[in-house]
């Protein structure tokens, strides 16, 4: 066991888990306007003729003008798609002649910055060096959710490099979008780097928005900022057009308000893609609303860790919130295991990731043109004659320049980590007979299903006395992401912990 895993797991936190005030902007209750409608509540309007999906982009683009930009200045948002009013315009004829993709038709998405698009806007990683011209080509995930009819509306700040151009630097910040702040309370942690996608689905900005992480980047800003994420099995959802971190362990996501369209999106971004060899397992066909109920809860089994074993191991003291979510759990019928954790040995496990950088990023802006930088020592350039108003550094990309290890190196390396949390999830797993383990937010859990490849799910457990969200945290076994997400919304629609951000000062 690793002596200083701890030390090493709270800085592997500060890169990868993080890969106006008042009633005027926001409510604590839960609301059916637009912008905080579910995309059930969207679509039944729409079918009643009462709203239009172009009357809806124009909403909420306002409101973004009104919230991001100024008021409060949340800063979630990276662009608008200047075709948005475009796309929805199209996608109201096609239902007014009777033609409807299904739920996700005019329904509006936001996507993390790091996806491509193959329209007139950027995809830049948050980072100056990569503005010019747009992708040749979408996304899988895009094309997908374009082909289910959604309107891409636009595209979220994020952490520069998903946290990997500078350890300590803001979490949300990039040199592109600037800082992002939590919503509901301004200057608080927004996590990262997923940062955008959660914070404007939770201030209102759009129903739906794609995420993507490596370790913790989806799981801990929808924490943070008190939305559901869901980071699938890897394999599940196609990586290609997404700028990487490394194939071993990304994976795009979602964010949402509630567990029902994070299952909605499942089922339009499920599917194989010929050029992401590892979506060749998944399953395909899967109806991810089809186990949704207020009963699902009932005769499950499930685990949570009293204890991290191992020199290092964090002491437990959970949360009230987290005390009343496991209350809950067991008046909807689940049995609760209490768990003692093995924390598995992570050595080598940042210089695997940094070897991803190091040889994938290249790979990924060879498929770029139009770009001022071709490789990493130019990035590194870039950055050294263009450092911004901030002066932040960019020490860990010139770490990851200098990295001597292969990627057939790495891959061995990062085998042998993957097998180690398989491992010590499968066996908790089989030794209780769970259905499935559940974890505050306390960033272990969350590693350890990331580095597994596992299947997450982040939802509200209430707000704490500082104001902010906490959470609760539902994973499981490879492909197990229906009965999760079953799980998951007995929970969701017991607790009904899902609050809007007051925008509050700090």
């Amino acid at each position: 066991m690793n002596s200083i895993y701890k030390g090493r797991l709270t800085a592997l936190a500060q890169i990868f888990l993080l890969s106006v005030a008042g009633s005027a902007y926001g409510n604590n209750t839960t609301s059916h306007a637009l912008e905080y409608a579910s995309v059930g509540e969207l679509s039944a309007q729409m079918e009643r003729n009462e709203l239009t999906s172009v009357a809806l982009v124009k909403h909420l683009k306002a409101r973004i003008e009104a919230l991001d930009k100024q008021g409060p200045a949340i800063n979630a948002i990276m662009e608008l798609n200047p075709q948005a009013i475009e796309i929805a315009a199209a996608l109201d004829k096609e239902r007014e002649e009777g033609s409807v993709r299904g739920p996700l038709h005019g329904i509006p998405v936001l996507l993390k910055d790091n996806v491509d698009t193959a329209d007139n806007m950027q995809t830049s990683a948050g980072s100056l060096a990569m503005i010019g011209q747009p992708a040749a080509n979408d996304a899988f995930v895009v094309k997908q959710l374009r082909d289910a009819g959604a309107v891409i509306l636009g595209k979220t700040n994020m952490s520069e490099w998903a946290y990997v151009r500078e350890m300590g630097l803001p979490h949300g910040w990039s040199g592109r979008g600037g800082q992002g702040k939590n919503p509901h309370v301004l200057g608080a942690e927004m996590c990262g780097s997923s940062s955008g996608s959660a914070a404007g689905v939770a201030a209102g900005f759009a129903p739906l928005a794609i995420a993507t992480e490596t370790n913790g980047s989806i799981t801990c800003p929808a924490s943070a900022n008190g939305v559901v994420g869901v980071k699938p099995t890897l394999g599940l959802f196609s990586r290609s057009g997404i700028i990487p971190i490394t194939r071993l362990q990304d994976t795009a996501g979602t964010m949402t308000r509630t567990v029902r369209d994070a299952a909605l999106m499942f089922n339009a971004l499920q599917g194989v893609d010929a050029s992401d060899a590892i979506t060749s397992d998944a399953p395909v066909g899967v109806d991810y609303t089809a186990m949704l109920s207020t009963d699902a809860l009932q005769g499950k089994r499930i685990g949570y860790a009293t204890e991290y074993v191992g020199p290092g191991g964090p002491e437990l003291r959970p949360g009230i919130e987290f005390l009343m979510a496991l209350a809950t759990l067991e008046e909807q019928g689940a049995t609760l295991i209490p768990l003692t954790v093995e924390l598995p040995d992570i050595d080598d496990y940042v210089s695997v990731l940094m070897a991803g950088v190091k040889h994938e990023l290249p790979e990924y802006l060879a498929s770029r043109s139009g770009l001022s930088i071709q490789t990493l020592q130019q990035l590194i350039d870039f950055n050294e004659l263009n450092p911004g108003s901030e002066g932040y550094g960019q020490q860990l990309l010139k770490d990851i320049n200098e990295l001597d290890m292969s990627q057939e190196r790495a891959a061995e390396l990062f085998a042998a980590l993957n097998a180690g949390f398989q491992q010590a999830i499968d066996e908790q797993l089989t030794a209780h007979n769970l259905d499935a383990m559940v974890a505050e937010a306390d960033g272990y859990a969350q590693f350890s299903a990331a580095v597994a490849g596992y299947p997450a799910i982040t939802l509200p457990s209430g707000i704490n006395g500082d104001d902010l969200p906490t959470s609760v945290f539902f994973y499981g076994p490879r492909w197990s992401e229906p009965k999760l997400l079953a799980m998951a919304y007995s929970y969701e629609q017991a607790s009904l912990e899902l609050q809007h951000p007051t925008f509050k000062q700090q």
